[in-house]
């Protein structure tokens, strides 16, 4: 496949079956919308990859090219097999050149250990399924002897290009592109080491089951009650009163940045929005989110985050929730910019065009002239300024939503408050 062409998004990019567990070719992923100086990679296991590709060079413009050639997109598909990435990567002749990076896999005996180590802590092999790398999980496998990441001279670069560097730029935007796929699935990683996903989840499954036989008790730690006691009728004493409803909704505990632990913003995030819906369900007895669908759930959480200086959490959210709802982060940021003007009836007027009554949409045009403004075009719930870059669009709520879009583009974007007079909300629209 070109590097040129289009396909997943970089943080979700697919794997095309190959013959066996053993070997995985991963899609190009686009170029990235936004460079920068900062992390190559999202997780600390992504950066420790990167370090280790640093660590190897003693050539910072070699990386920085490379770095730039990640960035545009210039790395097609990459294959991995137990010890060796290979990809092409363009270059500046037409013909790209084979780019290829060898790592030694795990013995059978490091293997067995990392195994071991993983199947007695559950909450290592459930870190794992859910395609995370924790920090204890490879600091204990490095106890033992056996090491996942890689160090610098771990790597062991070649490429078909002229360039003797090492690594040269082909070999470090390959690099740097594994980072990305690491991110994303930690058991490419562990499939550079020898072992494929199918294979490691099934001898998990069968050591975690032998570990949890051998530390099951043989007798019950606690006494047990019959079905048949525990159900039968017997005089039960009232239940307490309820505690009083607070006036607000409760503060979530701080999570400390635990290493490995999940993002704790995002927990924050959680835990206040469901104590939010769990204090308007006590103090009204209705769910505020009942009847959302999951586009419009993903909106509204999206929307409770701030978007001046988007920071690289609240990025990863809107990569995560559009990517989840089959949308992109444009039809994300978009809808956000609707639901913050007016809810979900807001982002129903940004997706639903619809023909609305005789009434107050036919008596808007000669109000907005009366005002001496231009005479607006109509269509369906829209009505359009002439000149093409602003626009009123009538909601069912009875209120006027503002839109905005780039003169000669039919790109619109919700601006403003809305307004049940039109008037009122067009002037809006101009000052805001």
């Amino acid at each position: 496949m070109s590097p040129r062409s289009q396909p997943p998004s970089p943080s979700y990019v697919r794997a095309r079956p190959g013959p066996d567990d053993l070997r995985r070719t991963f899609e190009a992923v686009p170029p990235r919308t936004s460079h920068g100086d900062g992390p190559f990679a999202d997780t600390w296991w992504g950066r420790s990859w990167v370090a280790a590709l640093e660590s190897l060079s003693m050539d910072e413009g070699r990386l920085a090219r490379g770095r730039t050639y990640a960035d545009s997109g210039h790395v097609a598909a990459i294959t991995v097999t137990p010890g060796r990435v290979v990809a092409y990567v363009q270059g500046s002749r037409a013909r790209p050149y084979r780019a290829e990076l060898r790592l030694r896999p795990l013995t059978d005996t490091g293997w067995d250990t990392f195994l071991d180590a993983v199947a007695a802590r559950p909450d290592h092999l459930a870190a794992l399924l859910a395609k995370e790398m924790p920090h204890t999980l490879v600091d204990t496998a490095a106890e033992t002897g056996t090491g996942l990441l890689p160090a610098g001279n771990d790597l062991d670069p070649s490429c078909s290009c002229p360039d003797h560097g090492w690594p040269c730029k082909h070999v470090a935007a390959l690099c740097y592109q594994m980072a990305r796929l690491l991110d994303t699935d930690p058991f490419v990683l562990l499939l550079l080491r020898g072992r494929g996903e199918r294979e490691l989840v099934e001898e998990l499954g069968r050591r975690s089951a032998a570990h949890g036989a051998r530390e099951r008790p043989t007798a019950p730690t606690t006494p047990s009650v019959p079905a048949r006691e525990a159900l039968a009728d017997r005089f039960l004493p009232p239940l307490p009163a309820p505690l009083p409803v607070p006036s607000q909704p409760g503060q979530p505990p701080s999570y400390p940045p635990l290493p490995g632990a999940r993002d704790p913003l995002s927990l924050d995030h959680l835990a206040t929005d469901a104590a939010a819906r769990a204090h308007a369900l006590l103090t009204t007895g209705q769910d505020p989110l009942s009847g959302l669908t999951p586009w419009q759930d993903a909106v509204r959480l999206a929307a409770a985050r701030p978007t001046a200086g988007l920071t690289a959490t609240t990025r990863a959210l809107y990569r995560e929730l559009a990517f989840a709802t089959g949308r992109t982060t444009t039809d994300l940021a978009r809808a956000v910019a609707a639901w913050r003007q007016g809810g979900a009836e807001g982002l129903d007027v940004l997706e639903t065009p619809w023909d609305p009554p005789a009434g107050p949409f036919d008596r808007a045009r000669p109000a907005l002239a009366a005002a001496d403004f231009p005479r607006f075009q109509p269509w369906r719930n829209h009505l359009t300024h002439p000149g093409g870059t602003l626009q009123l669009r009538f909601g069912r709520d009875g209120r006027w939503y503002g839109y905005e879009s780039d003169r000669g583009k039919d790109d619109w974007w919700p601006r403003a408050m809305p307004d049940v007079d039109p008037v009122g909300a067009l002037t809006a629209l101009l000052g805001r």
